[in-house]
């Protein structure tokens, strides 16, 4: 088999109007659709972020049941030559960064949390590299 990428991936949160605002207005990130009382998805690059409400999904009928609860995980990654810009504009916007991490040389990433707890990384393109 041969992946290319991660989709999408998905956070359990508890209220779609908070994850609007934090990730739309905040993040930046684009609005592909909102359902009330169901999800709420962004746009990020080329994948998509999809943030449910847990309490509907796990019921859910016509697709296969799935939630989660707790802190979740998901890094982001950004051009180089943009993460200290990025790591300053969502320090102005009140974003506090709970750990920075060298990972090797001219590599670093920040972590932050959402309004939900989740556990939010910016990651340098050639991270994995």
């Amino acid at each position: 088999m041969s992946y290319t990428r991660i989709k999408e991936t998905c956070l359990y949160i508890d209220d779609l109007d908070l994850a609007e605002r934090f990730y739309h207005q905040v993040l930046e990130m684009p609005l592909i659709s909102k359902e009330d009382q169901r999800h709420v998805f962004f746009r990020c690059g080329d994948s998509v972020l999809l943030c449910f409400l847990p309490e509907v999904t796990k019921h859910d009928n016509n697709l296969p049941p799935h939630y989660a609860y707790g802190k979740q995980h998901i890094a982001f990654e950004v051009a180089h030559r943009d993460y200290s810009e990025i790591k300053k504009k969502l320090s102005k916007k009140g974003i506090s960064i709970t750990h920075q991490q060298e990972w090797k040389k001219d590599i670093s990433s920040f972590y932050f949390e959402d309004p939900f707890g989740n556990v939010l990384e910016i990651v340098p393109t050639g991270m994995w590299d």
